[in-house]
């Protein structure tokens, strides 16, 4: 991905993050990113183009600030990288406070807009899988049935605790202590 597109991709995650996917303007979106107009228009086409390139934009960076960990760290037991990949979701930074309001957003835009459903609900599979891996990694003797059910729960409950968090439903503190709890619960009931 070049400079100018990912200046491009972070930009509209601000916005989103800030106005909305409705409040999402492709002009606007050029005067964050210091771009025309057109040069949107030619890397993305039109605006839900836009909008699934922020979605796998979004992922990935995720993906970056839960997974990097220090140059030459050892690697974490399994149980210990299930729920610190998952509690890195939930952390008071700018960046993954923009980037789970924008994909809260977009998952709300998906419900009216079937053109983001597909690019969605293949993330979420993917993010889905990579924590079922690491509950069969965390419990090698649960079914891997049981173990990609568990990870689709504690992954809707942490899309649901963020939500919360961002709405100023419930504070951060509160949210992760959830999080954690429904981990052991997760696991001490694979582990019977």
């Amino acid at each position: 991905m070049s400079d100018r597109h990912i200046t491009i991709m972070e930009a509209a995650a601000r916005v989103i993050a800030r106005r909305g996917v409705r409040g999402l303007r492709v002009e606007e979106l050029a005067a964050e990113a210091g771009v025309s107009t057109g040069l949107i228009y030619y890397h993305f086409k039109d605006r839900t183009g836009v909008l699934r390139a922020t979605l796998g934009f979004i992922n990935d960076r995720a993906d970056r600030y839960t997974t990097e960990r220090e140059p030459g760290a050892a690697p974490m037991p399994a149980r210990a990288e299930l729920s610190h990949r998952l509690l890195l979701e939930l952390q008071d930074d700018p960046i993954v406070r923009e980037n789970s309001t924008a994909w809260n957003e977009l998952c709300a835009s998906a419900v009216f807009d079937e053109s983001l459903r597909t690019d969605l609900a293949n993330a979420t599979a993917e993010w889905s899988v990579e924590i079922g891996d690491l509950i069969a990694e965390a419990v090698p003797s649960a079914p891997p049935r049981a173990a990609r059910a568990a990870a689709e729960r504690l992954t809707a409950l942490l899309e649901g605790l963020s939500g919360r968090w961002l709405a100023g439903i419930l504070p951060i503190s509160h949210a992760r202590d959830l999080l954690t709890e429904a981990i052991e619960t997760e696991l001490s009931r694979l582990e019977r």
